[in-house]
Formats: C-alpha cells, structure tokens, sequence
C-alpha cells in the first residue's frame, strides 16, 4: 500500500512503473520493487528496481529520454547481500557471467544497487535471497547429474531400497573412487557418499 501511495504522488515514478509493467513477459509478476529517495539522486536521475517472478530488473532515465533497463535472471544470480545504513541501504549481487546454469565454473560479475529505502531494499533482498538458495540447489542437482554421466553414472537413487546403477565394467574400487571424487567436490553430501559406499560394498 505504502508503494502504491508513493506512486500515485509521483508522475516520474508512475512512468517508470509504467514502462517496468511492459517490460513483463507472459505469465511474469512483479514480486517487490524500490525507488531511490531524491535524497541519494542528487546528480543523477533516480532508479528503480523490482524483483519478479524471473528477474531482477533496474531501470533508470536516458539521458535523451525514455528510460534505460538492465536485468539479470535469477538462475544467473550467485550470491547476494545487503547492507543497510542510517539513511538507506545497498544490495550487492554476485551474477554468472554464463547463462548456462549448468556447467561447473562460471566467470561472475558484481553488481550493486545503492541508496534505496531500508523496507523496499529488505523487500527486493528477501527475494533474490531465496531465489539464490533455489537456483544454487538446482545447480547442485544439474552439476551431479552431469559429473555422473561423465564417469558411468552412479545413480543416487532412493537411498531406502533400489540399488546403484552404473556400467557393468565398473569394478567397486572404481565405484567408490567416483563417489569420493564428487564428495571432494562438494557435489554430494557426506551422508550420500556414506549412503553410496554401504551400497557399493553390501554388493562386493
């Protein structure tokens, strides 16, 4: 309500919401967005930036008119963080500089959004936070099945009753060193890797 009444006071912002609604693609909804206070735009035109349902978005005024956008998706955001001040806050992010979330070593960018509303910044922090930790589990995930397929395929499986597959030359020397391998990694967890080895020996 608050982010409403702020927009319906100020005809640069209700434009700016404006051209952020078109920006949206089909079935894309904006989660929270923030504007920076005239306070921190002494020298340079305002922005503002949302969190949707795919993306973080920021948009500024150009310098011949209209506005400028720049965005990142989610599935490239690595890691972010927010520090907030007496008089406002900045959230810093860690993006990929792949979009291919699925191979093992990106080239990351930073990139920093400052002078924002302590609620609106926690609001748009809270988002890509969780976001962060969703995208870095789905990249886990993808990153195991590919290091699998590279060696044989060990197949996790249900830990609970089916049995590992793996190719049938594999002898369980082998079988076990592919597990410690992804265990160094940090692509399996110890209990996996505990998991994987009683399997492997119980069918010596």
């Amino acid at each position: 309500m608050e982010n409403k009444n702020a927009a319906a006071g100020d005809a640069n912002l209700a434009k700016a919401l404006e051209h952020l609604n078109s920006l949206l693609v089909a079935g894309e909804t904006i989660e929270a967005w923030a504007v920076q206070p005239r306070l921190f735009a002494l020298y340079h035109r305002r922005c503002l930036i949302a969190a949707t349902s795919g993306r973080f978005i920021k948009i500024g005024r150009g310098l011949l008119g209209g506005f400028d956008m720049s965005d990142f998706r989610w599935q490239d955001l690595q890691e972010t963080n927010i520090k907030v001040g007496i008089f406002g806050a900045d959230i810093y992010f860690k993006v990929l500089g792949s979009s291919d979330f699925s191979v093992n070593e990106f080239l990351s960018t930073s990139y920093v959004v400052s002078g924002y509303l302590k609620e609106q910044a926690q609001g748009i922090y809270r988002i890509a936070q969780y976001q962060e930790q969703a995208w870095r589990e789905k990249r886990r995930v993808r990153e195991l099945e590919e290091t699998r397929a590279r060696s044989g395929g060990i197949n996790l499986g249900n830990f609970g009753g089916s049995q590992p597959t793996s190719n049938s030359g594999d002898s369980p020397a082998l079988k076990l060193q592919q597990a410690k391998q992804m265990l160094d990694s940090k692509l399996i967890t110890d209990a996996e890797y505990e998991a994987i080895k009683a399997r492997v020996i119980s069918g010596l």
